[in-house]
C-alpha cells in the first residue's frame, strides 16, 4: 500500500465519525503506529548489530530472546516519554516540524535513561544495539508520523479532523484571522462565523456569516458546538474580553485564544515570555523558525552549488553573448530590499540598452505604465538578446550568487526596490521577514501577466504558509513554466 493509498483509507475511515470521535481515532492510530514503529526500530537495530557483521561492532551475545524482552520493556517506556513530550496532544501536533524535535528529545531521554539503568544493573546489552535502537526509533517513528501527517492533512482538506471555530470581532483583524485560517486548510480550523455588535446577524464578512452579538457568545457556542473561540482584541472593549475570559477561560471544552492586536504582523508570529512575572508578547523579527531557517539554508546552498557547477558553461556563453550584443556591462545590479529591510545589489545579466532612461523619457505613456506595474510589456529599452533572456528567465541566473552570499533564497517572495515597498502598504513588514526568492508563487502563477495586487497576495500567501514542501513544489514547477516562455517580458 502506497503512502497516498494509506492516506485515502485513513480519510475514509475518519470521515464516517463525529469531529471529536475523528480526533480520538486519529490519536489511537498514532499510538498504534508508534508501537509498530518502535518494534520495527528494535528489529532493524538487531539486524544491523548482529546480522550484518559490521567491523565497527565487537562480538556480543546475539540472543534474540534477550533483545525481545528488552524491547518489550523499552516500548512502554518510550511511549510514556512520547506522552510526556505531548506527542499525543493535538494542541502540539499537525502544526509544524516541532513534532519531530519532540520525537528526538523523547528518544534521547529514553536512551540516556536506559544507559543509566544498565550501568547500575547486571544486564549486559550490546552498546551498538542501544545506539541503533535510538537512531532507528527517531527515523522510523518520524517516517510513520510523516505518513499520518499527510493523511491528516488530506482529511482536513476534505473537511474532516476540523475544529469548529468562532471569531469574536468582525473588524479588519478578525477578518484577516478568518481569511488566514480558511486559506491554511491543513491547520484544522473550521471558521463557522463571527460575533460582532456592529454588524447585523446574517451578513457575511470575509466569506463567513455574522451569527449574532458578542453578548450571545454562550448561546452560539452551545448551539454550534464551538471548540475554539478567537478574540479579535482590537474589536472588543476591555470589559468584554474579561467577561468572555471569565466564562470560557476555565472551560475544558472550549479553547480561548486572543489575537496579538496587530493583524499587520500576524505573519511573523509572536511569543509570550514572563518578565518579572508579567506575561508580555514579543513579535518575531523573522517569519521562519530556527529549524526551518536551517533546512531552507541547507537546501539553498546545496542546490545552488550543484546548479552553478552544472550551468557554468551556459553562464559563460551568455556573458560573452551579452558583451557582443550591445555596448555596456555584462551584469546589471538592481538595488533591492532583503530580509529586515537591508538593501543589496541583486545581479542580473544586462538586458537593456545603457541609455534606457533617455529612451523611456520620450514616452510619457510608458513611464506611467512603469510606475503602475513596475514592468513594461513592450519595453523599447530591451535589447534583442535581452528579450530572449527574459522570456526564459536566463537573465536571473546570476542571482544564484546572491543566494550564496546569503542575500536571497531559491524560493521566496518577489524582490522589490526600496521605492516599491510602499505599494505593499501594511504588508511591507511581513514581506521583509523572509529573504526574496529567485522564483516564487508569482513565477508559477503567470509571471509578469499577474497583476500587481495579485503578486502581493501571492507573496503574503507564501510567507504565511511556508513549508519545505511548498518550496520544493514551487521549484519543481518553475522549470516547465520558464521553458514555456509564457508571461515573461
Amino acid at each position: 500500500m502506497t503512502t497516498l493509498d494509506y492516506a485515502r483509507l485513513q480519510t475514509h475511515l475518519i470521515g464516517a465519525l463525529e469531529p471529536k470521535a475523528q480526533r480520538r481515532v486519529f490519536l489511537l492510530t498514532l499510538f498504534v503506529s508508534d508501537l509498530c514503529a518502535l518494534a520495527l526500530a528494535s528489529a532493524l537495530a538487531y539486524t544491523f548489530r548482529f546480522q550484518f557483521n559490521l567491523e565497527i561492532f565487537e562480538i556480543g551475545d546475539p540472543s534474540p530472546l534477550l533483545y525481545l524482552r528488552m524491547t518489550a520493556l523499552l516500548i512502554p517506556w518510550w511511549i510514556f516519554l512520547f506522552a510526556r513530550y505531548r506527542l499525543y496532544d493535538l494542541h502540539y501536533l499537525l502544526g509544524g516540524t516541532d513534532e519531530y524535535g519532540r520525537i528526538l528529545n523523547a528518544s534521547t531521554l529514553g536512551m540516556m535513561s536506559l544507559i543509566i539503568v544498565l550501568f547500575f544493573s547486571h544486564i549486559v546489552i550490546a552498546r551498538g544495539w542501544i545506539v541503533l535502537f535510538w537512531f532507528f526509533s527517531i527515523i522510523v517513528v518520524g517516517l510513520f508520523r510523516f505518513v499520518l501527517r499527510r493523511a491528516a492533512y488530506l482529511a482536513r482538506r476534505r473537511g474532516y479532523l476540523r475544529t469548529p471555530t468562532l471569531v469574536v470581532g468582525a473588524d479588519a483583524e478578525g477578518c484577516a484571522i478568518a481569511t488566514q485560517l480558511r486559506e491554511a486548510r491543513t491547520c484544522g480550523a473550521e471558521v463557522i462565523g463571527f460575533l460582532d455588535d456592529r454588524v447585523p446577524p446574517g451578513e457575511k464578512i470575509c466569506g463567513a456569516p455574522v451569527l449574532g452579538s458578542v453578548a450571545q457568545i454562550q448561546q452560539v457556542v452551545a448551539q454550534c458546538g464551538v471548540e475554539e473561540v478567537i478574540l479579535s482584541t482590537s474589536a472588543l472593549a476591555r470589559d468584554q474580553v474579561l467577561q468572555i475570559y471569565e466564562t470560557f477561560g476555565p472551560s475544558s471544552a472550549v479553547e480561548l485564544r486572543l489575537s496579538p492586536g496587530l493583524f499587520e504582523i500576524l505573519t511573523t508570529g509572536a511569543r509570550v515570555k514572563e518578565w518579572g512575572y508579567v506575561p508580555l508578547v514579543s513579535i518575531n523579527k523573522v517569519r521562519l523558525s530556527d529549524f526551518e531557517t536551517w533546512v531552507k539554508t541547507l537546501w539553498d546552498y546545496g542546490v545552488t552549488l550543484a546548479g552553478l557547477i552544472a550551468i557554468a558553461p551556459i553562464l559563460l556563453f551568455i556573458a560573452i553573448a551579452v558583451k557582443l550584443d550591445s555596448p555596456g556591462p555584462i551584469l546589471y545590479r538592481r538595488r533591492v530590499l532583503g530580509r529586515g529591510g537591508t538593501e543589496f545589489d541583486a545581479f542580473k545579466f544586462r538586458t537593456m540598452q545603457v541609455n534606457g532612461h533617455a529612451i523611456l523619457a520620450q514616452s510619457p505613456e510608458l513611464q506611467a505604465e512603469l510606475r503602475a506595474n513596475q514592468k513594461l510589456k513592450d519595453d523599447p529599452r530591451v535589447t534583442r538578446l535581452g528579450r530572449v533572456l527574459r522570456k526564459y528567465s536566463l537573465d536571473e541566473l546570476p542571482q544564484l550568487f546572491n543566494v550564496l552570499l546569503g542575500q536571497m533564497s531559491l524560493v521566496g517572495p518577489r524582490m522589490i526596490a526600496p521605492e516599491e515597498a510602499e505599494k505593499y502598504g501594511k504588508w511591507k513588514m511581513n514581506l521583509l521577514t523572509v529573504k526574496p526568492g529567485i522564483t516564487g508563487m508569482w513565477q508559477i502563477s503567470g509571471r509578469s501577466d499577474v497583476s500587481y495586487e495579485e503578486r502581493i497576495r501571492l507573496d503574503m500567501h507564501y510567507i504565511r504558509n511556508y513549508t519545505f514542501w511548498l518550496d520544493f513544489m514551487i521549484l519543481f514547477r518553475t522549470l516547465p513554466v520558464v521553458l514555456s516562455g509564457r508571461g515573461a517580458y
